[in-house]
């Protein structure tokens, strides 16, 4: 906070953080104003908002949680694989085993060090991604509407508020249109409080009566707003509640109580029991986390299992005497079954990978969605801003009396004065728009024509953007991209919305407001024209709507309007679907006298005041694709997604563009309409579906037109239905139904608060191919999860078989000679797992990630490859290993076990420990050099880049480009040279001996290694090549288009003409020229 603050005992209730003359409640909005030095219609300045941020500090309350490092460091000690290390190290120490006993002790202060130096790291980045996924607020800076974090609101900032955002700071209202917010939480008031931003109250008013200050955290439940900030962080009303607000859920389970309030002592001792078994599973970490962490936990316990076992086996075939080492190397065996950094290695490959995707503009609010995100086999993706790019152009407007007028092209699209307007008086159906058309004036338009006069004032006041040129010459807008576009083409005419209704003395005064509902799907405004006191209706919204809200019409055959007809009615629908065959969305105009009156607090017929309305006119809006949908739709539908359309739009609109991405074929005109008819719906047919008649289509429509929200959650249970797995795109509150009820619910950056609290990811830039960016993350992180586990499993078995199998060495004292020394053993589990999997949780996604079809999440990461995988990677190991280990000792040596070589060095034990240590070398190389093999899980080492010509050096580029890899594998191969070299240290602690000759035999094994699992991954792609061909699987240059449209087709014809699919996405982004 800012030094210049008084302390918070100083402050008074609905004071600024620097107080003003008077409480913000107590002083008019423009009092306000002036006192906080903001500007009311262009906001702060970037450089002022920075300079006031440094001044006053985050808007947040207070500075509670963040990372802290003590509890990091207690969960890396307090868990049951950490725990089981120490309790091996008090057995060691117990029996005065010395030297093993310091090795456990290092390999804990190593596992500790390293887990919590890499979760601290995690624990930072993921921190940093909660600060952006948290709320965020629309304020106005440089006169320009951008989306901020709400802890960087500032006193001053002027914000704007609509439904379902959360109010961001202590707001004085300058402006509020049916503007209600629920106050609960602050006030208790259960039902939302209606605004009134012109009233004015006494400095002693309470909160819960000031009616022109939305308070921070309280939501609007209805309507809009825009206010300047005066208080942020804890000098808002909520802040002084800031302590109450942080107190934490109780962790112990409630006693379940009769109806009299008691309970019997059953009911206690069911509650501790209850509360001690989560205490246990928490600490074991069987309840906490994600289904995957929650899986892998459970793994890690069952292996505990298995470590006790394979201990007792030990000690059995030993006749469980009371050796010293025979009970270290029943520790050491148990130890090996356990995969101490399973958890840790995961966490830190899922904090990598929410960073990689903030670079790629997707915040992870739900690290469920990690897993979820790569099986999504369908996704449901609105059309406006997220296929297109938001920056709509009023194109077109007919008039019915008048004709058709046309905006040129313009590289600004908030600039009124650029592009060509030309006027041809005929209705769109009839014109030829490849042709060049005749250029005029606004001022030639608008002269004697009181039709175009009607129109636009309907444009221009049934309109909530803003549309203004900046002191620095600049054109700025702000608000929906939609009413944007029609404010500038009002503008082109000189009816700026902002002239008619702005200064002390406007033309026209609103007095009423019906926002854009979902449902009606119109817009509707009273406004008062002050030279006349004449009120006006002026509404705009689907055409298909409007026209049946219209009674009369202009048609230009007299001077006093027609009656609409079901005959004109289909005229403008036929001029309508020519203009959406453009690629344009289509809004209808409307408008008529009103003789009511507005009663403060009373609501008024929304119904009747939209009928008996006289139809103005159409406008055409065109919103271009972005460049990169069409490459991402492309891609979705390469990897085994569906991408399905569902937007509000008219079907003739969100046919063209639909056709244009790629989401519908590019041949639709070609194709019978019983076809295209299964392709695109309408919300109105769709909806009239029962459940089992969409479950009797053969397949789900690709688009659905004209979508309301409860089609959106229909769409997501029919596909939940056919064990489709979805994710479904929405900004508004209405959207958070089906965001909540899909797999993967995908908010907008822009959207709501609402909707992105309904979130699992949110898109910072609202654009259709971050969602593929998202779905390739997750298939990443998915695959390195498989590659990491693989690799640890693998050596958890090869390790488990030659100790135990290693038992059969016996000397004359019927005690087992061990193949390798307790101290060898964990020396591999120190050196070979946690590091080296850490590194394969880096690795970039494989060449194919993107071409194959979703994860099946039921099967999980156990699929039936991995643990084959798993079994024989670990047995070939294993058997290698201990083939070396024999060869050294019968096959070049004498054959001779020695006398209690497991204790000490001898002559008698020279043979025995020479073998030691080439199994000890074998072993350490092949799990190092498994984890490259592990890079990718079918295709060779030698080639991982199926395209690439570097025939011999592929390999080297390969394992370069992860280089936290590289090097934890080459520093772990270098290691083992002076581990067996250095006099002392291999013959004392490690008990093993320096090898000369034997390193052919490690050489020899290392090649056979190599071989087994190239012959291994060889014999994989064999069997899924087969596999794929008799399930009809079609890869490489089949036509995409052809494989992903054929279901809907009556005739397929199979194609391996790549060539034909770029000239069909060559000829739909030219698209159609407008």
């Amino acid at each position: 906070m800012g030094n210049n603050q008084p302390s918070l005992e100083a402050h008074i209730s609905g004071q600024a953080n620097k107080p003003f003359s008077k409480p913000a409640h107590a002083l008019t909005f423009k009092q306000v104003i002036e006192e906080t030095k903001c500007d009311s219609e262009d906001g702060l300045t970037t450089s002022e908002a920075q300079t006031r941020l440094q001044e006053y500090g985050n808007n947040e309350l207070g500075d509670e949680g963040g990372v802290q490092p003590g509890k990091i460091l207690l969960r890396q000690v307090a868990n049951a694989m950490t725990l089981v290390l120490i309790l091996a190290m008090g057995v060691s120490f117990g029996i005065a085993a010395w030297i093993e006993g310091g090795v456990v002790a290092a390999i804990i202060i190593l596992n500790i060090t390293v887990g919590f130096w890499q979760e601290f790291n995690a624990e930072k980045t993921m921190d940093s991604l909660r600060s952006l996924s948290s709320p965020t607020a629309r304020a106005v800076r440089d006169g320009q509407v951008v989306t901020v974090a709400t802890a960087e609101i500032v006193p001053g900032d002027m914000v704007e508020m609509t439904t379902g955002d959360t109010i961001p700071a202590d707001v004085r209202l300058i402006e509020a249109v049916n503007f209600e917010t629920d106050e609960a939480l602050l006030t208790g008031e259960s039902l939302p409080v209606n605004k009134d931003a012109e009233a004015v109250f006494d400095a002693d008013t309470g909160p819960g009566d000031r009616l022109n200050v939305a308070f921070s955290s309280s939501t609007v439940t209805k309507g809009r707003a825009r206010g300047v900030v005066f208080s942020t962080g804890m000098y808002t009303e909520i802040g002084s509640i800031a302590a109450s607000l942080r107190q934490k859920g109780s962790r112990r389970r409630p006693v379940k109580r009769r109806e009299d309030g008691k309970a019997g002592p059953h009911r206690y001792a069911q509650a501790w029991g209850l509360t001690a078994t989560d205490a246990v599973g928490h600490f074991l970490g069987v309840n906490i986390g994600t289904p995957l962490q929650k899986k892998l936990a459970r793994l890690a316990l069952l292996l505990l299992g298995v470590a006790v076992v394979c201990a007792i086996i030990v000690l059995a075939a030993n006749r469980f005497v009371s050796d010293q080492e025979v009970i270290i190397y029943a520790v050491a065996t148990g130890l090996s079954m356990i995969p101490a950094s399973l958890i840790v290695v995961l966490t830190i490959t899922m904090a990598a990978g929410t960073k990689r995707m903030v670079e790629r503009h997707v915040i992870v609010r739900n690290l469920k969605s990690l897993e979820a995100l790569g099986g999504v086999t369908d996704i449901c993706s609105d059309k406006t801003g997220t296929l297109t790019q938001g920056k709509m152009v009023a194109k077109k407007a007919w008039i019915p009396a008048k004709g058709t007028y046309s905006v040129g092209n313009t590289n600004e699209p908030h600039n009124p004065t650029i592009g060509d307007l030309s006027f041809t008086a005929k209705p769109p159906a009839q014109i030829d728009f490849d042709l060049e058309q005749k250029t005029s004036t606004q001022e030639d338009l608008l002269e004697s024509n009181e039709h175009l006069l009607d129109y636009l004032k309907v444009a221009s006041l049934a309109n909530l953007a803003h549309v203004h040129r900046s002191d620095d010459g600049n054109w700025k807008a702000r608000g929906d991209p939609t009413e944007i576009a029609i404010q500038v083409f009002a503008s082109r005419f000189q009816w700026n919305r902002l002239q008619h209704t702005g200064g002390d003395n406007p033309a026209w005064k609103q007095i009423a407001e019906f926002p854009f509902d979902s449902d009606v799907k119109k817009m509707s405004v009273i406004f008062e024209e002050a030279e006349t006191s004449q009120k006006y209706v002026f509404t705009k919204g689907a055409v298909e709507r409007i026209i049946y809200s219209c009674t009369t019409v202009f048609n230009g055959e007299s001077d006093a309007p027609a009656e609409m007809t079901d005959e004109f009615r289909e005229h403008i629908l036929h001029n309508m679907e020519s203009l959406a065959a453009l690629g344009l969305r289509v809004l209808a105009l409307a408008s008529r006298t009103w003789e009511g009156t507005v009663t403060k607090g009373q609501d008024i017929d929304r119904k009747e005041i939209e009928e008996g309305l006289t139809f103005r006119g159409l406008v055409g809006l065109y919103d271009p694709p972005r460049p990169e949908t069409a490459g991402a739709v492309r891609q979705c539908q390469r990897a085994g997604i569906q991408v399905h359309m569902l937007t509000g739009d008219h079907p003739g609109t969100a046919r063209a563009i639909a056709a244009d991405v790629g989401i519908l074929p590019s041949n639709m005109a070609t194709i019978a309409k019983n076809v295209t008819d299964a392709m695109v719906m309408t919300a109105t047919q769709f909806d009239k579906l029962s459940e089992d008649e969409i479950d009797q289509l053969p397949l789900l429509p690709l688009v659905i037109a004209r979508c309301a929200p409860n089609t959106k959650v229909r769409m997501i249970d029919a596909l939940h239905r056919r064990k489709a797995f979805a994710a479904m795109t929405g900004d508004g509150v209405n959207d958070s139904p089906s965001l909540k009820r899909s797999d993967v619910g995908i908010g907008m950056g822009t959207g709501s608060d609402v909707a992105k609290d309904a979130s699992d990811i949110v898109l910072t830039d609202d654009n259709f191919a971050s969602i593929l960016n998202a779905i390739e993350e997750g298939r990443r992180m998915f695959d390195n999860i498989q590659k990491f586990i693989l690799h640890l499993l693998a050596q958890n078995i090869a390790q488990a078989c030659i100790l135990l199998i290693g038992l059969v060495f016996k000397d004359f004292t019927r005690l087992s000679v061990f193949p390798l020394s307790p101290v060898e053993v964990m020396w591999i589990i120190m050196v070979t797992s946690s590091v080296p999997d850490m590194g394969l949780g880096f690795e970039v996604a494989a060449p194919d990630v993107m071409k194959r079809p979703p994860q099946n999440l039921k099967r999980g990461v156990f699929t039936l490859e991995v643990l084959c995988d798993i079994t024989v990677y670990g047995l070939w190991i294993a058997a290698l290993c201990l083939a070396s280990f024999t060869l050294v000792l019968n096959g070049w040596g004498s054959g001779n076990l020695g006398h209690n070589c497991n204790d000490s060095y001898s002559d008698s034990c020279d043979t025995v420990f020479r073998a030691r240590a080439t199994c000890f070398a074998c072993l350490t190389w092949f799990s190092l050099f498994l984890a490259w093999q592990m890079v990718d899980m079918r295709r060779s080492f030698f080639m991982m880049q199926p395209n690439s010509n570097k025939y011999f050096t592929q390999w080297f580029h390969d394992v370069w480009r992860n280089q936290f890899l590289f090097w934890s594998i080459v520093v772990g191969f270098i290691t083992i040279f002076p581990v067996i070299y250095i006099p002392g240290l291999n013959t004392v602690v490690f008990k093993h001996k320096s090898i000369t000759w034997e390193w052919g035999i490690v050489i020899i094994a290392t090649v056979l290694f190599f071989i087994g699992v190239e012959a291994w991954k060889w014999g994989k792609r064999i069997f899924f090549r087969r596999r794929d061909t008799k399930a009809g699987v079609r890869r490489g240059s089949v036509d995409v288009e052809q494989r992903v449209f054929e279901r809907y087709l009556s005739t397929a014809v199979s194609t391996d003409d790549e060539a034909k699919w770029e000239r069909q996405v060559k000829k739909s982004e030219a698209g159609v020229q407008v």
